[in-house]
């Protein structure tokens, strides 16, 4: 199915409207009140669990292997998540398992791409 370039930037508009709005249901219409403390304590656990959905993925099922789990990738992510018990510092995690996933690659001589 072809779209002229019109049906396009139609489709760009609505859907950039449609984000808008969604934003702005929360940030301008509540914005500037008070959150009660049951919202507050829930939000608080909002990136302990959009991290590992987004990260577990590409650990288990990387494109770069074809879906296929690996030893460098399952090393890397076995790193991270120790450094970030023992440490309780996201940043320091994130860093080590790049640097674990690169050295592993490099160590099993595995070609390709380490982009998970």
């Amino acid at each position: 199915m072809t779209y002229s370039a019109g049906h396009i930037w139609l489709i760009i508009g609505v859907l950039g409207l449609g984000t808008f709005l969604i934003r702005f249901s929360f940030l301008g219409i509540i914005g500037d009140r008070d959150m009660p403390p049951w919202l507050l304590r829930h939000l608080r656990y909002t990136a302990v669990a959009i991290l590992p959905a987004l990260i577990t993925p590409l650990v288990l099922w990387p494109q770069a292997t074809g879906g296929q789990p690996d030893p460098a990738r399952l090393g890397a992510a076995a790193v991270a998540l120790a450094v970030g018990y023992l440490t309780r510092n996201a940043i320091w995690a994130i860093i080590t398992g790049m640097g674990a996933l690169y050295l592993l690659l490099a160590l099993l001589g595995q070609t390709g791409s380490a982009v998970v």
